[in-house]
């Protein structure tokens, strides 16, 4: 679906101030994948995902949709915008239309549907992110919660239709329990949508949860390309690149130290149940 192929990308490029910020990555997005990027703090994440859908024109290298380069002549980059949905950090903030529909629907008018076309379009992305829209789309945006107000603008984007959505801390500054919806209607969205989801996450727990593959930036490199499980499995890399690991897979690894044989490589709070009762029920019949 996109790949990009050497891209690097520098900040402020022939001034006093240039900084690199992405350097010779090189990957691969398939159709239907969930992919999570992860990183410490300026490794490039953001950067990365504003090329995959034009918003920034690579220093070298190119970015391909379909083995078309999204900057060439005769591409339109208002197309790869809709199809590429990506929703930036606190988008929240980004919302200003007088009611919820009103808002979500902005995108699909400005794509020249006709009012009537661009409200359906709306009610359906408020129904996918779970804020049914009789109740919700005449109220004001700024009297949602904040997780509430995070799903709007959620729905704004999907309201566009696209076929691949991209995250950038979709749960950052909400609540335990606005965390978890979020993270849930994310997984919705790709069983029920179909949709190719990128996460960009300080998370490793989200991640977990949700992501099949990871790709670990480091200082604006790839190091790391590859199945959750494997990257996860490989701690000192990540100690070294200041990243952790699930708080369950930290919960095993600590029970395997105190003499309980679970698996190392669980993600997930149910995998850690299933881990756990089966090293009891081992102890249980003495075979410890």
């Amino acid at each position: 679906m996109i790949r990009c192929e050497h891209l690097t990308y520098v900040y402020g490029r022939g001034t006093p101030f240039e900084v690199p910020a992405l350097t010779d990555v090189s990957l691969a997005i398939s159709t239907g994948e969930v992919v999570g990027i992860i990183g410490a703090t300026g490794s490039g994440k953001s950067t990365l995902v504003q090329h995959m859908n034009g918003l920034l024109r690579p220093t070298s290298g190119r970015v391909l949709l379909d083995d078309v380069d999204i900057h060439g002549p005769r591409v339109d980059r208002r197309r790869i915008r809709q199809q590429i949905g990506l929703l930036f950090q606190d988008p929240e903030q980004q919302l200003f239309e007088e009611t919820v529909v009103a808002d979500v629907a902005f995108g699909p008018r400005n794509l020249g549907l006709s009012d009537e076309d661009a409200r359906a379009r709306a009610r359906r992305a408020l129904e996918l992110v779970g804020l049914p829209p009789d109740r919700f789309g005449p109220r004001s945006p700024f009297e949602l919660s904040g997780g509430e107000m995070r799903r709007a603008a959620i729905a704004g984007v999907l309201a566009m239709e696209p076929r691949m959505l991209i995250l950038d801390e979709p749960a950052a500054g909400l609540d335990p329990q606005g965390r978890r919806d979020i993270l849930e209607h994310v997984r919705r969205l790709h069983r029920d949508g179909a949709l190719t989801i990128v996460l960009i996450t300080h998370s490793m727990d989200a991640v977990a949860q949700l992501c099949e593959r990871l790709l670990v930036l480091d200082q604006g490199r790839l190091v790391a390309d590859g199945p959750t499980r494997a990257v996860f499995a490989d701690l000192s890399r990540l100690t070294a690149l200041g990243l952790g690991l699930p708080q369950v897979t930290l919960l095993a690894r600590r029970l395997v130290e105190r003499g309980l044989p679970v698996r190392r490589d669980v993600l997930t709070i149910e995998e850690a149940r299933v881990a756990i009762l089966e090293a009891l029920a081992v102890r249980g019949r003495g075979v410890l």
